[in-house]
């Protein structure tokens, strides 16, 4: 028992000394980038879906060709994202999400690259967000790029189950405003996430596992062009030996404990 409250204080200590070194770097930074992963909304209610817990482990998500040759595939598709609406559509911004907009309007943080797709950084308040895999809030057609918030087409979808026709051109497909398995990503928001990385001073990750690419590079960048790099993130990533801090805690946890600091005199 002695031994294991030694090794927490030993945790609490180390996380202390850890939260003052990034304190220490917030205030020192002229241009402050955030990159945020699924970790950055799971107080909000909404699951990494890359994470063994949950029924939505086992989902195996639709790839775009499948999507656009196959009509079972697309059934499939608008049934996973219906439903994840039904689930999640409520979710609202935690602190940490909370504490970014502050930053953004208090302190040196610039921008927001984020690979999630839950537009829960605009709720708290962010300006400049760029959404690497685009936004599960606006459906577009694959052939006449017609746009449109996605909240009745989900609702239409659970009540009939019907696939939507796209209503402006009426043969394309119509699909959700985010990047599949398969998809590209769209080359003018990779440059704009590319251009922000190139400008950051000190970049903090929070919550992103650093698997997928091209978001996963994204961070070297900024390492090459100068920043210091912060990771926090529950697990371990393949970029910690590359960081200038690693904190495995939670996000909001470790946000709100660094702006309690920023306020003492």
């Amino acid at each position: 028992m002695r031994g294991a409250f030694f090794f927490t204080l030993i945790a609490l200590l180390m996380t202390s000394s850890e939260i003052h070194t990034l304190t220490d770097m917030v205030r020192k930074a002229k241009h402050i980038t955030a990159f945020t992963g699924a970790g950055m909304s799971t107080d909000s209610g909404i699951p990494d879906f890359r994470s063994s817990e949950g029924k939505w482990s086992k989902v195996t998500p639709v790839m775009f060709q499948d999507f656009i040759q196959d009509d079972d595939s697309r059934f499939e598709y608008w049934r996973q994202k219906s439903e994840a609406f039904e689930s999640f559509g409520d979710a609202q911004p935690n602190t940490g999400h909370q504490l970014l907009a502050y930053w953004e309007q208090h302190r040196t943080l610039n921008g927001i690259v984020t690979q999630n797709i839950d537009g829960l950084h605009q709720d708290a308040g962010n300006q400049l967000v760029i959404e690497l895999h685009g936004t599960e809030r606006e459906v577009h057609c694959l052939q006449c790029e017609f746009r449109d918030n996605a909240e009745e087409y989900n609702k239409r979808f659970l009540a009939n189950r019907v696939i939507p026709d796209c209503p402006a051109c009426q043969t394309g497909l119509l699909k959700h405003a985010t990047i599949s398995f398969g998809q590209q990503l769209d080359e003018t928001v990779l440059r704009a996430a590319t251009t922000l990385m190139r400008k950051a001073d000190l970049l903090i990750v929070m919550g992103s596992s650093l698997v997928v690419e091209p978001a996963a590079s994204l961070p070297v960048i900024a390492k090459q062009n100068g920043a210091k790099l912060v990771i926090i993130n529950r697990d371990h990533t393949q970029l910690d030996s590359f960081a200038d801090l690693v904190i495995n805690e939670s996000i909001t946890h470790t946000i709100q404990a660094t702006e309690d600091l920023l306020r003492q005199p």
